[in-house]
């Protein structure tokens, strides 16, 4: 007999429910059949599937042997998931069967593991039944899995997932952070229990290869209460599962609120909400309308925080704090302390913008993976530098203005001009080009690209966008394309993008 949702204790994908001691029955033979497979200590395996029960039990499974996960983004084309593969030195790639058949058997991995793509994902992305079929280069998940002795002894230190972040290279990097040490894992745990209470029912509608997602729904599948995974964010759905499955803490990006603002007031008012108790939000500046609005409607229990993958949350922002101070990401967490620094490497006053550097107490460090040069900016007291610029006030909330680098965020997710550029760069008859984010009115920001073709050359908006979808993942394709016989430049040649970028933003009064 099925437990029904009130007393249900364990992670609900669609139909599916699987019960905490079944997840970790499967995560411990996982890690056995991993560890029969050579996985040891320090190892990375690839998970290249999007939202369900096995990414999070592989990923339990993955960190049981004092490995790291290393999650795919799922919307990446054959190129960009063979360069996480090898920049990881993964040994094993674990993905769902529909999207491992871009892959040809003589890709170079050493071992494909594939998963069933379960029926909630099919109707959700209304995927392709032809694409169903487990490829025959891949070993079949539940098949193995069946076969592996389970892992009684767990590794004395486990990592955390490495997440695949970038800057303005383009180049993604994995950031792998060392196991916290005693007091700081019990400096983490404080701050996770103030923050998202204990025994929570939790959802995640955002994908699980980000961060703070990742994050997210990792920590409270080990709980004890249930974890929600959305096979993909659909605003009626969301709230639909708040009350059937009397969800009291959600994960959210500023997108997800614009799209629930756009449902019809009689479609909002339809579902009970009353179960929530925490609705999180970060990842990119929330239009303040929307916000007032979102706490109109939902209550005071939404709460904002603001962080990055190398320094992880820094400071936090309750209802209460935003509606006195409008537009704050709020003050630092009780382990954290912040630093505005100026051009000459100073550190400002209160009201002064500069960059926000911050260092935490209780957050273990971290290393670029297979990387030895310097790609942080730190100072010589263990400050990290966000890349962005702010300021601090008079009582000591954080406020940001800027972003020092060109990083387009478009629905909470990060993308990097520069990668799509030298994709641009690629195409024949393109001389120059740039790419920079323009607002957006639901994910933020949009990509915009700016070409300049060759001289003679004939360029077409709709062939230049089909053929950087071979190459990319499609989020990372310009909404918009504009072809320019001529860029703004610098003295030295460069262009000079901000000419190209601020008139969108002036419209709007913001430049973020």
């Amino acid at each position: 007999m099925i437990e029904t949702s009130e007393v249900f204790r364990g992670i609900i994908s669609g139909e599916r429910r699987r019960s905490h001691s079944d997840v970790a029955d499967r995560a411990m033979r996982i890690a056995g059949g991993l560890s029969r497979l050579g996985i040891r200590e320090g190892d990375s395996v690839c998970i290249l599937m999007r939202n369900e029960i096995a990414f999070v039990e592989v990923t339990h499974g993955v960190m049981q042997l004092g490995a790291y996960a290393v999650p795919v983004n799922w919307h990446f084309k054959r190129p960009e998931i063979e360069y996480i593969v090898a920049d990881s030195r993964a040994q094993v790639l674990i993905g769902h069967a529909d999207l491992l058949h871009q892959l040809e058997h003589d890709a170079p991995y050493d071992i494909i593991l594939g998963v069933a793509t379960p029926p909630e994902l099919v109707a959700a992305y209304k995927i392709d039944p032809a694409l169903l079929a487990m490829p025959r280069f891949a070993r079949d998940f539940e098949t193995w899995i069946a076969d592996q002795p389970s892992r009684g002894a767990l590794a004395a230190a486990q990592p955390t997932t490495m997440i695949y972040t970038s800057g303005t290279t383009g180049r993604p990097k994995g950031v792998r952070r060392v196991p916290p040490t005693g007091e700081q894992a019990v400096g983490l745990e404080h701050v996770r229990t103030v923050v998202y209470g204990p025994g929570a029912r939790a959802l995640v509608p955002g994908p699980l290869y980000h961060s703070a997602p990742n994050f997210f729904g990792i920590w409270f599948s080990r709980r004890g209460g249930a974890l929600v995974l959305m096979p993909r964010f659909e605003p009626e759905e969301l709230l639909r599962l708040i009350g059937a499955e009397k969800i009291d803490t959600i994960l959210m990006v500023p997108t997800m609120f614009v799209r629930l603002m756009q449902l019809p007031e009689s479609i909002r008012m339809n579902y009970d909400i009353s179960s929530l108790r925490h609705v999180i939000h970060g990842a990119a500046p929330c239009p303040p309308e929307v916000k007032r609005a979102m706490i109109e409607w939902f209550g005071p229990i939404i709460h904002e925080f603001y962080g990055s993958t190398e320094a992880g949350a820094v400071t936090f922002a309750s209802s209460l704090d935003w509606l006195a101070k409008p537009g704050t990401v709020g003050r630092p967490l009780r382990h954290v302390e912040l630093r505005v620094i100026g051009v000459q490497g100073q550190v400002l006053p209160a009201g002064e913008i500069g960059e926000i550097y911050s260092r935490s107490a209780c957050h273990p460090r971290f290393t670029y993976h297979n990387r030895s040069e310097k790609l942080v900016e730190m100072d010589q007291d263990g400050f990290i530098a966000s890349g962005d610029l702010g300021f601090i006030d008079a009582h000591g909330y954080l406020f940001l203005c800027d972003r020092m680098n060109n990083v387009v965020i478009s629905g909470g997710v990060n993308i990097y001009p520069a990668e799509i550029e030298a994709a641009l760069h690629m195409l024949q008859g393109v001389h120059d080009c740039a790419v920079f984010g323009i607002p957006d009115a639901e994910f933020g920001e949009a990509l915009m690209a700016v070409v300049e073709p060759q001289p003679g050359a004939m360029l077409n908006v709709l062939d230049m966008r089909e053929k950087l979808k071979t190459v990319l993942a499609d989020y990372k394709v310009p909404k918009q394309i504009e072809i320019r016989t001529s860029l703004p430049r610098e003295d030295s040649g460069k262009i000079f993008k901000r000419r190209l970028r601020d008139p969108y933003w002036e419209k709007l009064g913001r430049k973020i």
